[in-house]
């Protein structure tokens, strides 16, 4: 079997592809699937204030969060969890999970989505290309179909666990 070579590879701040992300911010990636070989997807997100995406899941990809700078509470399951900076979140494959910046301020965090996932990655290519007046929720939840990153099951925390 042919072994896929991957490079070393070094990413500086302020570096890498960066793309609006949906819940406000900025979306950086700065290692993708084609870099690693196919072993993982990361990024560096931004958030604005009470920002955060719909439910969802994952159904072939494990994912960690570690958050950087701000506030932020994590829904895995049924379970709510405070998460201030230098929180890590490990969340397996198939787990229903969802995030919020409870922060007054941006927040920031480092994640990484296991085995990568090129969908993941042209999700928010493809979202941050939308016209501001045809993003939303439904954009968010048609996308995420069409490019398998992430099966939607419900609302933002904002809405479904409103602090």
């Amino acid at each position: 079997m042919a072994r896929t070579v991957v490079e070393p590879i070094a990413v500086a701040r302020g570096e890498g592809l960066s793309v609006e992300n949906p819940t406000g911010g900025a979306i950086t990636f700065k290692l993708v699937a084609d870099e690693s070989g196919g072993a993982l997807t990361a990024i560096e997100a931004t958030a604005g204030p009470g920002e955060g995406p719909p439910l969802h899941v994952h159904p072939a990809q494990d994912e960690l969060i570690y958050a950087l700078v701000g506030e932020f509470r994590i829904k895995l399951g049924d379970e709510l969890i405070d998460a201030p900076a230098g929180s890590f979140v490990f969340i397996p494959r198939g787990t229903p999970h969802t995030w919020q910046n409870v922060g007054a301020a941006p927040a920031r965090f480092f994640a990484t989505i296991m085995p990568a996932a090129r969908g993941f990655e042209e999700f928010f290519t493809r979202y941050a290309a939308l016209p501001p007046q045809e993003r939303g929720l439904e954009a968010f939840a048609r996308l995420s179909r069409e490019t398998q990153a992430m099966e939607v099951l419900g609302p933002p925390l904002a809405q479904s666990d409103p602090i």
